[in-house]
């Protein structure tokens, strides 16, 4: 299998059995304020257990959340200049991540370009990308081609 794809089915080991590769899900969640953050439970503990959940109900594919947590609280999705977002990148360029799941696209980024500019790096080290409330998923053959008619887009038309 190569190193960059994801394994979404039992893949069979060298004496012939089968095994679900393990996925390694990391959950980024960001809010543009620091109003109500203080509370007990806020909006990224929200968007994380939703994230939580549906990473769980993918566990018989091997989707697993790892234990770093990637929360933007009081930063703009507007730019890129974000702790937890350059720790994210740092962790998909480093290959310790296989998918990223987020509870809304707009939660990763509201810019367009920053948006391709960071599914390219996802694109580059074989990271998946899923938004848990909206149908945006590039583990799936359909998502796959979308992200690369976004590519093609982004190559031709935005640069």
């Amino acid at each position: 299998m190569a190193r960059n794809s994801v394994a979404l089915a039992p893949a069979r080991t060298s004496n012939g059995s089968t095994h679900v590769k393990t996925i390694r899900c990391a959950i980024y969640t960001r809010k543009s304020t620091e109003e109500g953050l203080q509370q007990e439970f806020n909006s990224l503990d929200a968007q994380r257990e939703a994230s939580e959940a549906f990473v769980a109900s993918q566990k018989s594919e091997g989707w697993q959340v790892i234990a770093d947590h990637f929360d933007d609280g009081g930063y703009t999705g507007g730019n890129m200049d974000r702790p937890a977002l350059r720790r994210l990148l740092a962790a998909v360029e480093a290959r310790s991540v296989d998918c990223i799941v987020v509870y809304k696209v707009d939660r990763l980024s509201r810019s367009l370009l920053d948006f391709a500019r960071i599914i390219e790096i996802f694109d580059r080290n074989g990271v998946s990308f899923v938004a848990v409330t909206q149908q945006f998923n590039t583990t799936s053959s359909l998502g796959r081609l979308l992200r690369t008619g976004r590519l093609w887009l982004h190559r031709n038309v935005l640069s």
